[in-house]
């Protein structure tokens, strides 16, 4: 039996293993001077979970977590964060259920911010309804949304799609002050 979860105190390290090991996708993708090793530590994990980030699960047929996914209320959208899927396990469809379950927990528009050259990414979310922001106002909503360093920031885009599946335009997009 596979489900959904939410996942608990006693799932950090699991939840380390899959973002680690699915991220080794991005070594050689993303800038090198924006790698780390590991991707995620456990202390990075830990402040991502204090600021509001809730993670969910998805648990194969042996309740072992095979995906995990973030999301986290930040002014008047809702950001997901983290999502990875072990590598054995990819291609499957859990992101796709990962990413409907957490669609279906919010009311607010959702943003998901991702490496601009991880066009496997990219192309997944666009494939899931997301739309990419323009270039003009990327810079904007990752200063307003999220908080990552300026050279991550220039590394990235965001795409974003509206609680009710249509896709951000004019007055549906946030108001982004400055």
């Amino acid at each position: 039996m596979t489900s959904i979860r939410r996942c608990r105190a006693d799932d950090q390290a699991a939840i380390l293993v899959i973002i680690n090991a699915a991220a080794e996708r991005y070594r050689g993708i993303i800038p090198a001077d924006c790698w780390h090793e590991p991707y995620m530590s456990a202390e990075q994990l830990a402040r991502d979970i204090s600021v509001g980030v809730n993670f969910w699960g998805y648990e194969d047929g042996n309740r072992q977590l095979a995906g995990v996914m973030g999301f986290q209320r930040v002014r008047d959208v809702t950001l997901v964060r983290h999502a990875y899927v072990r590598p054995d396990c990819q291609g499957r469809g859990i992101g796709g259920l990962l990413l409907q379950h957490l669609e279906e927990l919010t009311d607010q528009p959702i943003l998901i911010g991702t490496w601009a050259d991880a066009a496997w990414a990219i192309g997944f979310y666009q494939g899931h309804g997301y739309a990419l922001a323009s270039p003009q106002d990327t810079p904007a909503l990752l200063r307003t949304y999220w908080e990552i360093p300026p050279r991550q920031a220039a590394a990235s885009v965001v795409l974003s799609k509206s609680a009710r599946g249509a896709r951000w335009n004019g007055p549906a997009m946030p108001t982004i002050a400055g």
